[in-house]
Parts: structure tokens; sequence; C-alpha cells
């Protein structure tokens, strides 16, 4: 009974110590987990968000480049046919798009939406403008009724697309 009250009289602190600098040392390392995932947090903040305010920027830059009033003005050429021009056009909305695709990785659903519908409703505007037109005629008459149609609209895709970023940019980032 003398052994097993010494033992205790040993083991009992021991235990209290090891316990102690268990609980310690536990707290620690929980704490600077969390100091470490705060501070990857925040440096992946710091890196993200230029990226994002980039693809918000870009996304502007694409609906301005085909807008009709931009796109038409860009690559409508004297010689060409209105075929030959609805081409170009549809081509080259499609090519911007692709270009610009991996930008809805950064910013919101909502808007990624708005900026698809406007590039399909200038498609569909294209496409459906070129059939009040002779097929080989001049490409100015599609132009300028390209045009025509814009300026009769209320509000252009491409511009209610980019308002629409433009809050949304400035709710996030302002």
């Amino acid at each position: 009974m003398n052994d097993t009250l010494e033992i205790l009289k040993y083991t009992l602190p021991a235990l209290v110590v090891f316990i102690t600098a268990y609980l310690t040392l536990n707290k620690l390392i929980n704490s600077e987990t969390q100091r470490k995932k705060a501070d990857v947090a925040l440096n992946n903040h710091k890196i993200i968000t230029p990226i994002r305010i980039q693809a918000y920027e870009r996304m502007i830059l694409f609906l301005e480049r085909i807008a009709p009033q931009s796109i038409v003005i860009r690559l409508q050429q004297p010689n060409m046919t209105n075929l030959e021009l609805q081409a170009i056009l549809l081509k080259n909305i499609r090519s911007e798009y692709e270009h610009n695709m991996a930008h809805q990785l950064y910013i919101s659903d909502k808007a990624w939406e708005m900026i698809k519908r406007a590039k399909e409703n200038i498609t569909k505007e294209v496409n459906q403008t070129v059939l009040q037109v002779k097929p080989d005629g001049p490409s100015i008459q599609f132009s300028k009724l390209v045009l025509e149609k814009m300026l009769d609209s209320e509000k252009d895709p491409t511009q209610k697309a980019i308002g629409y970023l433009k809050t949304e940019i400035r709710e996030l980032f302002v």
C-alpha cells in the first residue's frame, strides 16, 4: 500500500503536467493552424481580386467589341456582300466569345448569363436582319439596317449587360 501511495505521489503530478502540456500544445497548434488558414485566405484574396477585376474588364471589352455599332463598322468592307458580312460578323462574335469563356470562372452566374444572352441576341439580330436584304447585295445595306435596328431598340443588349457588370463590380469591390 505504501508503495502504491509512493507511485501515486510521482505519477499523479506527472499526469497533471502531461495533460496540461497536451492541452496547451493542442490549443497552440489549433490557433497556429487557424492563423495559417487566415493567411492563405488573405493571400488568395490578394491574388484573386485583381484577376476578378480583370475578368470584369475583359467581359466589358468583349461586349463593347461585339456591340453591333462597333463590330459592323470594324468589319464591314466596301466590296463585301451581305452574306459575307453576316458570316464574318458571326465568326467574329463566336471567336471573341470563345476567347473570353474562361473568365466566367471569376464573375457571377447571373453576369455570365447576361453576357451569353447579349451575345445570343446580337447573333439572332444579325441572322434576322440578313433575311431582309439580298444575299449578294452590297454589305452597306446590311450594315445600315443592323445599325438602324440597334438605334430603334430600347436598350441594346450589350449596354444592358455592361450596366449589370458595372453595378455588380461596384457592389463587390467598392
